[in-house]
């Protein structure tokens, strides 16, 4: 199965028109945005309408310029755009698990609690784990220099639960860079997006 991410698009409409022209071919069967698709809120239902529009599920998760609630509100208008911050899809022998909003903070007590509430459904499942931080120690969470910026309790979660593929964003200057924790493929797909089969 093919799935098309993208993550930090920030409002840009040339960028969404590609990769709605690419998520309509045939092969992509999931349209994953990582967050960040607006600045700052501006076109956010427009954007949410195009991405509908393609006809596929878009499992969303807010990032740090959208709110959770603002977000979750304008899915509930477009039926093939699915919010998961903190919450489970399902599709064949897949579990997509999201977790939005943050990127500012070496650990989230809240992502732990919820690592809580669902880690008997994470258990022996092919877990896609949808972020928007990235975890801590990993090629997408380098600044310069060689400073991390990532998460250590979403790194610990990939350690522990090892996800067949972690998907994050939010530091743009790691755009298309992947990187490996265990067998986990960990990837910022960047706001052009990439193809990715499962």
């Amino acid at each position: 199965m093919k799935i098309l991410a993208f993550v930090d698009l920030h409002g840009s409409t040339a960028s969404l028109r590609k990769i709605i022209k690419r998520a309509k071919k045939p092969d992509i069967k999931i349209i994953i945005n990582a967050g960040d698709h607006t600045l700052f809120n501006e076109k956010h239902r427009l954007i949410l309408k195009e991405l509908n529009k393609i006809g596929k599920p878009v499992l969303i998760v807010h990032g740090n310029h959208e709110s959770e609630k603002q977000t979750r509100n304008l899915c509930k208008e477009f039926k093939n755009c699915i919010f998961i911050h903190n919450k489970l899809y399902k599709k064949n022998s897949y579990v997509f698990f999201g977790w939005g909003g943050g990127g500012f903070s070496l650990i989230d007590r809240e992502f732990e609690k919820a690592e809580k509430k669902f880690r008997k459904q994470f258990k022996n499942k092919k877990l896609i784990l949808i972020t928007h931080a990235p975890p801590y120690k990993t090629k997408v969470d380098e600044l310069f220099q060689k400073e991390h910026a990532g998460n250590k309790s979403i790194k610990n979660f990939i350690i522990k639960y090892k996800p067949v593929l972690a998907i994050t964003g939010h530091l743009h200057e790691n755009a298309g860079k992947q990187d490996k924790i265990g067998k986990t493929i960990v990837i910022n797909p960047g706001p052009r997006g990439k193809i990715l089969e499962i």
